[in-house]
């Protein structure tokens, strides 16, 4: 485990409540001219101060050109598996390849509950997320009709339709080992949080898992995309905890989890200010770990 030489990206995520909806827009369309190539929004359609996230996120990718936008991650308990790969191919059609597909098992239960939705059990949760992966990817396969019967889920001479505008990345939000061995298996990408279950250094472990399990299925571990949410604010003077502290830090901190915990793929959430945050992280720390990352691995190619 370490650098997979993956190409590196960087994105922002936005909180989809509605009474920030003008800030919002302001923020992923200053992301879309500055260059980041990807926005996350987080799915929890329980909360009351949030928009529909999917509504969002049309709304998003209809008034940008060029960058990418994703859920961090969609609430699949809430919505059946081949309606959100309907919704996803959609999506991709209207922006023109600009979506990509982030989602989890579910969390929150209670509050999933309340709004209709099941109530799970870890084991439950996991093996209707299994069902629930299968029947996107059948649906994305091409084939005029698909078939599955889960315990959870099941599809039954479905028509799918309309294809992708390309091949959909589908990204797990996940940290526990079971989950981490199912994105090894069928995953295109991991989205682990940088908080307590998932800090820096428990990243070796839970990447080794998942290249075993990728490897044991006969798979590069480097195919698939590592993207880590990163809570934090970029503030002068000195730094004052994890991803709070002045630019310097931010590119050696970044860097380091490029090239030593195997991440490609960074989705800042500012804790304030997102506007002038996106904009010194666009401006200030991406280009400059860009080249730490590029320095790094051409000595080491060198080197080699």
């Amino acid at each position: 485990m370490g650098d997979y030489g993956r190409p590196i990206e960087f994105g922002i995520s936005v909180v989809p409540t509605a009474a920030d909806l003008l800030q919002t827009r302001t923020t992923v369309s200053l992301a879309d001219t500055l260059g980041l190539d990807l926005v996350g929004i987080q799915d929890h359609p329980y909360q009351w101060r949030f928009l529909d996230t999917w509504a969002l996120m049309t709304d998003l990718l209809a008034r940008t050109t060029r960058i990418r936008i994703f859920p961090d991650v969609a609430n699949l308990p809430m919505r059946v598996p081949a309606m959100i790969a309907k919704e996803s191919a959609s999506l991709d059609v209207l922006s023109g390849g600009r979506f990509e597909l982030g989602i989890g098992a579910g969390a929150f239960w209670e509050a999933i509950e309340a709004m209709g939705g099941p109530s799970r059990t870890p084991s439950e949760a996991f093996a209707a997320f299994e069902e629930a992966l299968r029947i996107i990817r059948l649906f994305w396969s091409g084939e005029r009709a698909i078939n599955y019967a889960g315990r959870f889920y099941s599809v039954h001479g479905l028509h799918p339709g309309p294809a992708p505008a390309h091949r959909i990345g589908i990204w797990i939000g996940a940290y526990k080992p079971r989950m981490l061995r199912l994105i090894g298996r069928l995953a295109d990408g991991w989205i682990p949080p940088l908080s307590s279950y998932a800090p820096p250094e428990g990243m070796p472990a839970m990447q080794h898992s998942i290249d075993e399990s990728a490897q044991a299925e006969g798979r590069a571990p480097g195919d698939i995309r590592r993207i880590y949410n990163l809570v934090g604010d970029i503030k002068d003077g000195p730094t004052r905890g994890l991803l709070q502290g002045p630019v310097v830090y931010w590119v050696e901190t970044l860097t380091r989890f490029a090239l030593d915990l195997g991440f490609d793929t960074f989705v800042f959430w500012p804790s304030t200010d997102p506007i002038h945050q996106t904009e010194r992280f666009a401006q200030e720390i991406v280009p400059a770990v860009r080249t730490a990352v590029e320095r790094a691995r051409t000595s080491s190619v060198k080197a080699g």
